[in-house]
C-alpha cells in the first residue's frame, strides 16, 4: 500500500491543472447612482471566489473572473444581488446603477475682480439708490382737455418734501453706494500687484503702503496709466527711505502728493 503522502501532491497537482482550465474573462464597466446620470467611486466589485476591485473616480471598473464565477457589488455596506458571469451579455460594458440618491451642487464659476461688471451689476441693484434726487418744488400745467387752466403746485411732490425721515436715509444710502464704487474703483487701479512688482515690498509692508500712500479718487480718475505708476515707484522710494530713518507712518496720506 502506497503511504498517503504520495497521494497529496498528486491531488493537489489535479485542482491546479482544474483551476487553470477554467477560462478567465474581464467583466469591465461604470457603476452610476440610480438615476445613472453620475459615477460612483469606490464602489467595492467583489466575487464569489474571494477577488475584489474597486470603482475610481470615474466610476470605471475592472476586473479578471472566471466564466463559472458570480460578481456582486457593494457602497455603504450595502450590497447588490449576485450576478453570474456567463449571463452578463457584453462583459466589455456591465454597467450598473444602484439604488443611491446622490445630492450635487451646481457648478460654480469664480470670476476675477473686474470693477467695470461689478459697478453696472451694483447700479442695476440699487437703481432706486442711485437715481434718487432731493425732492423740490415742482410746477404743474393742468391741460386744457382737463378744464382747469393755469399753473400749479406739484402735489406729489410737495408731500415728498415732508417725508423728511426717508429722504434723509436714501440720501445718505446714495451717498455711501458712491462712496463704496469710488473706493473700488481706486482698489481695480492701484492694486496690490502692481506695489509689489514696482516697490518690491511685500507683507505688513504693502498694508501700510496701501493705507499711508492711497491716492485719493479724483486722482485716480484723471491719471494715466504712466502717471499711477510713476506715482507709486515715488511713493515706494520714499517709504524706504523713512523706513530706513527708522519713521513710522501713521494715519493716511489724504491729498496726492508728488514724493
Amino acid at each position: 500500500m502506497r503511504p498517503l503522502s504520495v497521494f497529496i501532491p498528486v491531488f493537489l497537482i489535479c485542482l491546479l491543472l482544474a483551476s487553470q482550465g477554467e477560462a478567465q474573462v474581464r467583466v469591465s464597466g461604470t457603476v452610476y447612482e440610480m438615476n445613472r446620470t453620475i459615477p460612483l467611486p469606490g464602489v467595492s466589485v467583489l466575487t464569489n471566489n474571494g477577488r475584489g476591485a474597486t470603482t475610481d473616480s470615474l466610476g470605471q471598473y475592472s476586473i479578471v473572473v472566471s466564466e463559472t464565477d458570480s460578481i456582486y457589488f457593494s457602497y455603504l455596506g450595502k450590497p447588490t444581488p449576485m450576478y453570474s458571469v456567463s449571463a452578463i451579455p457584453r462583459i466589455s460594458q456591465f454597467d450598473i446603477s444602484l439604488h443611491v440618491n446622490v445630492t450635487t451642487l451646481k457648478e460654480v464659476r469664480i470670476m476675477p475682480p473686474n470693477y467695470k461688471r461689478d459697478s453696472i451689476m451694483n447700479r442695476e441693484e440699487y437703481a432706486k439708490a442711485f437715481n434718487f434726487k432731493k425732492p423740490g418744488l415742482g410746477v404743474t400745467t393742468a391741460p386744457p382737455a382737463s378744464g382747469n387752466f393755469g399753473v400749479g403746485l406739484d402735489l406729489d411732490q410737495l408731500i415728498n418734501m415732508f417725508s423728511f425721515r426717508k429722504n434723509r436715509s436714501m440720501a445718505a444710502f446714495r451717498e455711501r453706494l458712491l462712496r463704496e464704487e469710488e473706493e473700488k474703483y481706486i482698489d481695480s487701479r492701484f492694486t496690490r500687484a502692481k506695489i509689489r512688482k514696482i516697490t518690491g515690498l511685500s507683507g505688513t509692508d504693502i498694508d501700510s503702503f496701501v493705507h499711508y500712500y492711497r491716492p485719493p479718487v479724483e486722482f485716480v480718475q484723471t491719471a494715466t496709466e504712466y502717471e499711477l505708476l510713476e506715482y507709486i515707484k515715488k511713493c515706494g522710494y520714499n517709504y524706504k527711505r523713512l523706513k530706513s530713518l527708522g519713521s513710522h507712518l501713521e494715519g493716511r496720506k489724504e491729498e496726492y502728493d508728488q514724493p
